[in-house]
């Protein structure tokens, strides 16, 4: 490589991690407890668990379920409904003043007697504070944009920093940290060394993070194309007077997708549905597949199935990305990587810093030269 693209190399690489370095911080300092959001909460008494019953305990009609919700909370009107995979006997529902309502309540109701379990929000929790700083910034839409901006730097600076980290080592064995030499090169060997070691989860969490935060864009896109199509029929019809009963509803999406099981339902109004259908989406019992949805359309004053397809690879990709950027599909042992990995890669990031914070103290010429190479937040040039 000759100087002139090694120089050109170099400045990519300083000025996309000088940009992204401190929000990179802050959403691996965030990032860690959400990587053990479920025991977190649980030890928090955030956690709902239902209570023991036999296996073969009938459940509830779906229908009164949602009349307790409401009864909880007059006036306001459904939105969404759901079931976490490894808790099929809760359904927790949402409730608002309009389909579409931020401030909304939550409610968890046994799926057996239909007795309202809690009411957390979410909102108001610890891992509710660093959900928000680390998928929005507190900013909505533009917030998201913000941060997917900064992934795509920390894409740009792993890139930059792998180009320029095999000319840098040809001197120095694999793994070398200078222990007798300057702290400030000491820093710079092991900067490198950690860099290079977690380069490749890095750049898979930068990427589905980056993924994860064009979801509204995404879901946008699909309601105006695909299901723009699947609700075609409905487009002059007034909304509907009055709804069918969910519990038949449901009973019908399942008879159309055998095998699969419900994971939420959208209502009337809200952004995954239109305004006159249930959106019932399906997905299916495995680690991967769970994650998975197909959304089923049931007319919402029928209860008649209208459409039921495969979502686009655009939204299939965003709901693998998710997992894959949390480790949470994995069991404990994925999770304890996904930590180890992410207290690493703090590691480095406060590395570059110091590096760069101690930039002007005497060093070695050649060392100044060669600080480029860090690999993933080089930020002592």
């Amino acid at each position: 490589m000759s100087p002139h693209t090694t120089r050109r190399w170099a400045w990519i690489h300083k000025w996309s991690s000088l940009v992204c370095t401190i929000f990179m911080l802050l959403l691996c300092l965030t990032g860690l407890p959400l990587i053990y959001h479920h025991e977190i909460s649980h030890a928090m008494g955030y956690e709902t668990e239902a209570p023991a019953m036999a296996a073969d305990t009938p459940r509830a009609n779906v229908d009164e379920v949602i009349a307790v919700a409401k009864a909880l909370y007059p006036g306001k009107i459904m939105m969404y409904m759901s079931q976490e995979a490894d808790e099929p006997n809760i359904w927790n529902l949402t409730l608002g003043d309009h389909p579409t309502d931020t401030n909304f309540k939550p409610v968890a109701i046994d799926a057996r007697t239909a007795k309202v379990l809690a009411q957390h929000n979410f909102e108001d929790t610890f891992l509710g504070v660093m959900f928000h700083l680390h998928v929005d910034l507190y900013a909505g839409l533009w917030g998201k944009l913000f941060l997917g901006f900064m992934g795509l730097l920390l894409v740009v600076a792993i890139v930059s920093g792998v180009v320029l980290y095999a000319p840098f080592m040809r001197k120095l064995d694999f793994g070398t940290v200078r222990r007798d030499r300057a702290p400030r090169l000491k820093w710079l060997d092991m900067h490198n060394l950690l860099g290079i070691v977690t380069l490749v989860w890095a750049l898979v969490v930068g990427a589905t993070g980056m993924i994860n935060t064009w979801a509204d864009l995404l879901l946008k896109y699909w309601q105006f194309t695909e299901m723009a199509e699947m609700v075609a029929p409905y487009k002059n019809l007034p909304p509907p007077a009055s709804l069918a009963s969910m519990d038949d509803s449901m009973q019908r999406a399942l008879a159309a997708e055998p095998g699969m099981k419900i994971g939420f339902v959208a209502f009337p109004g809200t952004p995954f549905t239109s305004a006159h259908h249930y959106g019932i989406f399906m997905r299916g019992d495995q680690a991967l597949t769970s994650r998975l949805y197909k959304p089923v359309l049931v007319d919402a004053q029928t209860a008649q199935v209208t459409d039921n397809r495969e979502l686009p690879w655009y939204l299939t990709a965003l709901l693998i990305s998710q997992p894959l950027h949390f480790g949470d599909y994995g069991g404990q042992a994925m999770k304890l990587l996904w930590a180890l990995l992410d207290i690493a890669t703090i590691i480095v990031l406060g590395s570059g810093l110091y590096l760069w914070l101690k930039r002007g103290a005497a060093a070695p010429a050649a060392a100044e030269a060669a600080l480029p190479a860090a690999a993933l937040e080089g930020l002592s040039k």
